[in-house]
């Protein structure tokens, strides 16, 4: 049996969430689909996304929600939803902002439901939050997600600053994602 294919579907503004993107694609041994600052994909898109075993959404939070790239993404996958072409596809999600909360949730929630319309099946992190007194802000799921990867990088960083534990978390939700898929394979 062939390894699951696995494709990660983002948008970064800045670079942070492409960071992300590359980490959660170590982690799945995924492919990256990057949107583009037009709300594009690239030439094949379509079909690399069609043929996939599992879908990875990315984008960084903007004013309480995913960015207006992927938005126009998630609109335009509605031919795809009209023929329930991603129909029990595993769906996951990721997303990057400046502050510790600045509703990330909101992002992962607008992920699940666009996946739920697609007819998939969710695949949270698995991960327990490090919330003990004893905990550092470097810890693997500091930012305490069960929904998806979160990381939290100051407005003033670079993508190069991000914290070494946020892309820890989202390498080992990639991996998760990608353990997913390869048991679904095998039914």
């Amino acid at each position: 049996m062939s390894q699951a294919r696995i494709c990660i579907v983002f948008h970064s503004g800045y670079g942070h969430t492409l960071r992300m993107a590359q980490a959660v694609a170590e982690g799945a041994n995924a492919e990256l689909v990057p949107i583009d600052a037009d709300g594009n994909l690239p030439t094949g898109a379509w079909e690399r996304l069609a043929a996939a075993d599992a879908i990875i959404f990315g984008s960084p939070t903007y004013m309480g929600g995913p960015s207006w790239q992927f938005k126009k993404f998630a609109d335009a996958s509605s031919k795809a939803w009209f023929t329930q072409a991603w129909k029990d596809k595993l769906f996951a999600g990721f997303t990057n902002n400046a502050t510790m909360n600045g509703d990330k949730l909101s992002t992962l929630h607008y992920f699940f439901t666009l996946a739920m319309q697609h007819s998939g099946l969710w695949v949270g992190t698995g991960m327990m939050p490090s919330n003990a007194k004893s905990a550092q802000r470097n810890d693997i799921n500091y930012v305490g997600s069960s929904s998806g990867a979160m990381a939290t990088t100051p407005s003033d960083a670079s993508p190069a600053e991000m914290l070494p534990g946020d892309l820890e978390t989202a390498r080992q939700f990639g991996a998760r994602v990608a353990q997913a898929a390869a048991r679904l394979q095998r039914g």
